[in-house]
């Protein structure tokens, strides 16, 4: 793997935020892997690192088809790093008060930055995103795996959603993807409660879609797969399942048609 080309910029974006990144792969380098680096803190996240979330996003090479996410050590992430809300803060970081010193249009559109990090895992056309996730996937931690287009975990993995037990909502871009892929009742259930839902309940809920025993190599074996179709196709084909999310029938429909001829005009003019 490389981080070969990376700016100086980004690079201190990254080292803020506890992320490491990598491109590697055939020609052209497609498959990018972000790694929650801060095993210390069970890769807990501050703002720093929503910012280097958005910042990876604003610079994948052109080339990039699948990225991956991933965390190292034995937990995914732990969610927001708790110091942040203390007087103290964390590098520099004290959102209550900076939250404090705002008015409501202006904090929310600091959170509206924050998401920023978040949305485009799922928003990308171009990219299919991965979170590889093993033991515990809490708060932040669940809403970035959610925020992926495919969730791949281990037998350890398990997801949280503990926002309300601090007397917030999750607020960084899970709500819709949580609803999405398990229904209203089951997203208030483990919101409300704060419960860890496992490996094998994640998958039968639809919140998670595999379980492997080899982490790794269940991840390579996806990438590989993602990898073998043809690019246009595979992206237009993300396209069009998430158009099926806000499309009426006939809308839809006609979505797939349009799609589908700019594709076979594309063969046409291969021959």
């Amino acid at each position: 793997m490389s981080t070969a080309g990376l700016s100086s910029g980004l690079t201190e974006l990254l080292e803020q935020g506890g992320l490491q990144v990598a491109w590697h792969g055939p020609a052209g380098e497609p498959v990018v892997t972000v790694t929650l680096d801060r095993p210390q803190t069970r890769n807990a996240q501050t703002p720093a690192t929503w910012r280097a979330f958005a910042a990876v996003g604003d610079s994948l090479p052109a080339a990039t088809r699948v990225v991956v996410l991933r965390g190292n050590g034995p937990v995914f992430s732990s969610g927001i790093d708790l110091r942040t809300f203390s007087p103290e803060g964390v590098d520099g970081e004290r959102l209550l008060e900076t939250i404090a010193s705002l008015d409501d249009a202006a904090a929310a559109d600091l959170i509206d930055t924050f998401q920023h990090g978040f949305s485009w895992w799922h928003d990308r056309d171009d990219v299919i995103t991965v979170a590889a996730v093993q033991g515990a996937a809490v708060g932040a931690g669940c809403q970035i795996a959610l925020a992926c287009d495919l969730r791949v975990i281990g037998p350890d993995a398990r997801f949280a959603m503990r926002e309300t037990s601090l007397g917030l909502v999750p607020d960084l871009t899970g709500t819709h993807p949580l609803v999405r892929a398990v229904g209203y009742g089951r997203a208030l259930e483990m919101c409300a409660t704060g419960r860890f839902v496992g490996a094998q309940e994640a998958v039968a809920w639809g919140l998670a879609t595999a379980v492997q025993d080899d982490l790794d190599a269940g991840v390579d074996q996806l990438v590989s797969a993602l990898l073998a179709a043809p690019e246009a196709s595979l992206r237009a084909t993300k396209k069009v399942l998430r158009g099926a999310l806000v499309h009426e029938a006939p809308e839809q429909r006609r979505f797939e048609r349009e799609t589908q001829v700019g594709l076979l005009r594309g063969l046409l003019a291969a021959l």
